[in-house]
């Protein structure tokens, strides 16, 4: 463990960001994959849309419903041990998968295991980023996150040739072994002390919570020690608590609800962007491709959003950078129903693909931006919990109004319009946030102003009012004199 003042924003940095890359291709990338096994599965178990759906939905759900599990483990524990143990567990999966025989088998390997790996690894390896960068924070996790959109790039045709000459079977196997590469991800993990951790390490021992000579053995422990045997009960709740306690903030509670509808609206798509392209007479492998293409221009929008956001005349608009990016993707899904071949498909790849890497990105630095750096781990492990229901949910009704209404347009309306609410919703909050710090200034500016009344004719005094402190000064005037002027 080393210590710094502040996030070096540079140094063993840039292999933090190189492990978060990897760590982005073998969870997000083999997750959207998925999406190529899905007729497979269709045609081999014989079910229906949503039946089939519920694999990729479980797997998804999983990654986020246990981010929080992830984080705890790599705050209490050791970044690189959770990072580990999460790349064990997600090859199992994949590897039991390989030999499923039900839909059911599926839910439990690929669906619940693979995805309880993916949230061991997914959370503490973007918060390490964090930890790292302060200055080139957003260029640094767009190149972090650009893994998923290279890795969905590189990974779709592969895993589609692979099924071609292995099956199915075969080709979960091989996936299996690749997704082992989040253990040497995990070795790269270095832990950092920061000066704001070691506040907040402190701040507990002002507490009486414990005996002096307790207290004395924690002062002399490093700050970024695994979680310390002779902390007692209340000492943990306490940190525990200090951890959490952003969760009372107005800001993150408004980017919770926010995250909700964005989950919802941007999930199916990487489900049924293959099957709908093969329903309109788009070949495989030019269904493939469109992932392919989805995935490399994912990459763009990862690295020149996060730049462009670093720069001084944007840096401060990150905010409104990310909900027009999220308000894109949801006017690309309303637009897609109409979109009949493959010239027309290859467009909205493009475009889908740009504004969803540029707001992947973003998410952890609106988030740093509201909860602070102390937190972000604890709070990117809930955002990512927020997905957890609506990645869940959300393929399975696609799927159910498919089934239903013998087309597609349904469900890509719905997603189309939850991700602009999602946006919208965030923008009128800022905007009523906005509007009630100018009531406020102006509030100030009319009551700041020097005010002179005369008391009696005698006494003359000034009161100065302003909105944080009232000085008021007293002027004692000669009565004779006054009444001479």
């Amino acid at each position: 463990c080393t210590r710094h003042a502040g996030p070096p924003d540079g140094g063993w940095g840039w292999m933090i960001v190189a492990g978060c890359f990897l760590v982005t291709i073998c969870t997000r990338a083999v997750t959207r994959c998925i999406s190529i096994f899905f007729v497979e599965f269709q045609a081999y178990f014989g079910q229906d849309y949503a039946r089939t759906a519920w694999i990729h939905s479980i797997v998804d759900c999983t990654t986020m419903l246990c981010a929080p599990l992830g984080s705890l483990i790599s705050n209490h524990v050791s970044c690189q041990v959770g990072i580990m143990l999460g790349g064990l567990l997600a090859s199992t999966g994949l590897i039991l998968s390989s030999f499923a025989t039900s839909l059911e088998h599926l839910y439990l390997s690929l669906g619940v295991l693979t995805g309880l790996g993916f949230a061991f690894c997914y959370s503490p390896a973007i918060a390490m980023v964090g930890k790292y960068f302060n200055k080139r924070k957003a260029l640094a996790y767009g190149i972090a996150m650009s893994g998923s959109g290279i890795g969905t790039f590189i990974l779709a045709p592969v895993v589609q040739l692979l099924i071609e000459q292995f099956s199915w079977h075969g080709a979960l196997l091989i996936l299996g072994g690749f997704v082992l590469n989040l253990c040497v991800c995990g070795a790269l993990m270095r832990p950092i002390a920061l000066k704001e951790d070691c506040k907040n390490a402190c701040e507990f021992l002002e507490h009486d919570y414990g005996p002096e000579a307790q207290k004395q053995d924690l002062k002399r422990m490093s700050i970024c020690s695994p979680l310390i045997k002779v902390w007692s009960h209340e000492c943990l709740c306490y940190c525990s608590w200090k951890e959490y306690d952003f969760l009372l903030m107005p800001g993150f509670m408004v980017l919770a609800v926010s995250v909700l509808f964005m989950a919802y609206g941007c999930s199916p798509l990487f489900v049924y962007l293959v099957p709908y392209a093969l329903s309109i007479g788009v070949s495989h492998h030019q269904a493939a491709f469109l992932m392919s293409v989805l995935g490399v221009i994912d990459i763009i929008g990862n690295i020149t959003f996060g730049w462009l956001t670093d720069r001084r005349w944007l840096k401060k608009h990150r905010y409104f950078c990310y909900l027009f990016a999220v308000a894109m993707d949801g006017l690309c899904c309303l637009f897609l129903p109409v979109l009949q071949n493959f010239p027309l498909l290859l467009p909205f790849s493009f475009t889908f693909g740009y504004f969803d890497g540029a707001y992947v990105t973003l998410i952890p630095v609106v988030t740093a931006d509201v909860v602070g750096t102390s937190s972000l781990s604890s709070a990117l492990g809930v955002v990512y919990f927020l997905h957890a229901i609506p990645y869940l949910v959300s393929p399975p009704v696609a799927g159910w109004l498919v089934d239903t209404t013998g087309s597609y347009t349904a469900s890509f309306l719905l997603c189309g319009f939850s991700m602009i609410f999602s946006s919208m919703l965030l923008f009128l909050v800022r905007l009523a946030k906005k509007f009630k710090r100018t009531h406020l200034q102006s509030l100030t500016n009319d009551t700041g102003t020097k005010q002179r009344i005369w008391t009696n004719g005698a006494i003359a005094y000034s009161v100065t009012a302003e909105l944080d402190q009232k000085d008021v000064e007293f002027l004692a005037v000669d009565t004779n004199s006054h009444s001479n002027r």
